[in-house]
């Protein structure tokens, strides 16, 4: 699919200014080409990051070994390759990998070999044979990828819900992952709850309005703090993508019934050395929950992030960055012991 595309010089966000806004980028126009399995609707998609990172996902063969299906599985695979762990970014819940799409080039230019992996019902892959798509699966389906293509053991990333799968993952395979990184992790809700005993053509009306416009409009304004209406359009485009696909409602209607993610009793099991990011202004998730987390978590440091919604990773890429890689190289430095359960860390917005 060759489109017209937008770039842009401008710091992945253009958040620097005092007011948390985005400033006016300047565009240069430039020839792209995305991947014929995305949506048609990827040509409305403004946002440059979003358009250069789409330009570069593709399918992987996978082979579950539950169902035996081989499943065409989305992801960005990484422009270096090393003999370090690689980084493995998941992302939240009903989203894509193109949540990454200002901080994984970020973390490509500090030198990471990094991995961004759609979650089984979720992103783009190929689910023509749909396979099921509850936790099982999901957790199947990411440890067949990393045993035919990674092969090493990561430092494993997730935010929001993709957070309870990094824990679900690192507890059933922990010869997999090697750190995990959590950021504003969703680790305390019950699953999808009364949702999974929603009768069928119920379950299918509901989630007809979760990929609606407006609903992701308002999720959107939601998550991300102090956004003009056009960037909040364009990233509630950008968030709603893979719904577009056909299979998208029956997978999501799966996973629904299935009751979802509940990791609650698995946190204080999580041995590995763990980085948890909040941002400070999340009105999805209460920040107390991550202090909390922290608190479980027996090998845990935490850092808050000010002036930042839930998704720190889309709005401070640079200051995530930085806390990964300070995370990383801080490879045989103790991790900090805090006197208080309340205490916290505060990350300043980098200069």
């Amino acid at each position: 699919m060759f489109t017209t595309t937008i770039s842009a010089s401008f710091s992945p966000t253009g958040m620097k200014n005092t007011s948390n806004r985005q400033s006016p980028p300047v565009f240069r126009v430039s020839m792209q080409v995305f991947p014929p399995f995305l949506p048609k609707e990827m040509e409305k998609v403004k946002d440059p990051f979003a358009r250069r990172l789409a330009s570069r996902i593709e399918r992987l063969p996978v082979e579950l070994s539950i169902s035996k299906n081989c499943i065409m599985s989305s992801c960005v695979k990484p422009v270096i390759q090393n003999t370090a762990n690689p980084l493995v970014l998941l992302h939240g819940f009903d989203s894509s990998c193109l949540e990454w799409r200002y901080t994984l080039p970020l973390l490509e230019q500090a030198g990471y070999e990094t991995w961004a992996i759609d979650i089984l019902g979720w992103g783009f892959s190929d689910l023509e044979k749909l396979p099921l798509c509850n936790v099982e699966s999901k957790r199947d389906h990411l440890y067949q990828f990393w045993k035919s293509y990674i092969r090493r053991p990561m430092l494993l990333v997730g935010p929001s819900l993709g957070a309870a799968v990094a824990i679900d993952f690192a507890i059933n395979h922990p010869e997999a992952v090697d750190k995990l990184i959590l950021i504003d992790a969703s680790v305390y809700a019950e699953g999808t709850g009364s949702l999974s005993r929603l009768p069928k053509s119920v379950a299918y009306a509901a989630v007809s309005v979760l990929k609606s416009l407006p609903l992701r409009l308002f999720a959107t304004y939601l998550t991300y703090n102090s956004l003009s209406f056009d960037t909040c359009l364009d990233w509630t485009r950008i968030g709603r993508l893979h719904c577009i696909l056909d299979w998208w409602d029956e997978a999501t209607v799966d996973f629904m019934n299935s009751g979802g993610y509940n990791v609650t009793a698995q946190i204080r099991q999580i041995l590995k050395k763990t980085l948890i990011i909040w941002g400070e202004d999340d009105q999805i998730i209460d920040s107390k929950l991550g202090v909390q987390l922290h608190c479980e978590l027996p090998n845990a440091m935490i850092r808050q992030i000010p002036n930042c919604g839930h998704y720190p990773h889309v709005e401070k890429p640079d200051v995530v960055t930085k806390l990964i890689r300070d995370f990383i190289e801080s490879e045989n430095t103790p991790l900090p012991v805090f006197s208080k359960p309340e205490e916290k860390v505060l990350v300043r917005q980098l200069e």
